[in-house]
């Protein structure tokens, strides 16, 4: 694997939050939280003075998505949804110095998009700057550390009881498709803007099946804090999950996030509870070389994995179990990935095929392999 990025002139303190435009902010934030444990923390709207658009935030763990929906017809977020669907706006990442962040990345060549402004309320400032990405995402720079309230100024405190979450703790990844030829361009951006590394790179011979492929770079700050992995959709013999993505979504985007956990098999168990669709696995995966190669582990039950649909793979470093949603929106574009990480820095290459063969079994059912 690469090597660490050196966080010279632009450290990253983590993800912010991630943002989501949709069409009904109320029945999307209804819905994570219901399904996926998160609780209503802060409110934005007609009751705060925002006349354009709604929002939610919700939390769990160290987690933070705000949910965004327009209040007015011909909205920019109206527009934007109307052409994606629900999709994911802005990966916002938390900076010690925002405005040092903004001048960097635009003295590396970074796409602007809205300059540094400072918002202010009774529980201190905080400042926000934004450049673009692929697609229609931003980054938004975050500098929090004059502020104490819930989450930003123009949010009202929500008083409702937490939920107890299902055991989500933070963000692992999040995963951008690009077209072809895009892949190595955003790549590179990361790398210069930010002075983010290659962990990883998968070629479409890995990552393929009898009738699709696809190809991934992974970016990572260097500290494991924040990894993008982009995809690519390479040359199949059929229209690969990256291209039925792309025309659904109207272009690039986010494909995926994916939430870590510390004990996979209780937060899958109570997200199917609460109606959460995962991708089926055939039994068949759960083969005898499987549980071989996990033999010596004893914090891995084979048998609980299969009853879940839970993924299994093992590197030099350690192993990891994931599974991965249906999509969970509309359009068949953004899905949740659950992951916990036992050591292992890896994406689960071994999972690959079993997950790309379940993926097309469900692009078949829609009609779109």
């Amino acid at each position: 694997m690469a090597q660490p990025a050196q966080q010279d002139e632009f450290p990253i303190l983590g993800i912010d939050y991630i943002e989501m435009c949709v069409g009904s902010a109320k029945h999307i934030a209804y819905y994570l939280c219901n399904a996926f444990g998160f609780s209503v923390i802060a409110y934005r709207g007609l009751e705060t003075g925002s006349k354009g658009e709604v929002s939610y935030v919700l939390a769990q763990g160290d987690i933070r998505f705000i949910v965004t929906g327009s209040l007015q017809p011909g909205s920019l977020v109206g527009y934007s949804v109307a052409h994606h669907g629900d999709f994911v706006a802005d990966i916002a990442l938390r900076v010690p110095d925002a405005c040092a962040a903004y001048d960097t990345a635009l003295q590396r060549g970074a796409i602007d998009f809205v300059e540094p402004r400072l918002y202010k309320d009774e529980y201190g400032s905080l400042t926000i700057a934004a450049i673009k990405t692929y697609g229609e995402v931003i980054h938004s720079l975050v500098e929090r550390k004059e502020y104490t309230g819930i989450f930003a100024p123009g949010y009202a405190s929500i008083n409702k009881d937490a939920s107890s979450g299902v055991g989500l703790r933070t963000i692992d990844h999040i995963v951008g498709n690009v077209p072809l030829g895009e892949m190595n361009i955003w790549a590179e951006y990361y790398a210069r803007v930010m002075g983010f590394a290659n962990l990883v790179h998968f070629t479409d011979s890995q990552i393929s099946t009898e009738y699709t492929a696809l190809m991934s770079k992974v970016m990572w700050d260097g500290t494991g804090k924040v990894k993008f992995p982009i995809n690519e959709p390479a040359l199949g013999k059929r229209k690969s999950q990256i291209e039925e993505y792309l025309e659904f979504h109207g272009g690039a985007g986010v494909q995926h996030i994916a939430l870590e956990t510390d004990n996979i098999v209780h937060t899958v168990s109570q997200l199917r509870l609460r109606g959460v669709e995962f991708l089926s696995i055939p039994q068949a995966y759960y083969s005898d070389s499987l549980r071989a190669r996990f033999r010596d582990v004893r914090t891995v039950d084979i048998d609980a994995l299969a009853d879940l649909g839970i993924l299994a793979d093992r590197d030099e470093e350690g192993h990891l179990l994931q599974i991965f949603t249906k999509p969970v929106v509309d359009r068949p574009t953004l899905f949740f990935e659950i992951i916990e990480r036992q050591g292992s820095r890896g994406f689960g290459l071994g999972n690959f095929k079993a997950l790309f063969e379940a993926i097309e079994r469900e692009q078949a059912e829609r009609g779109t392999l």
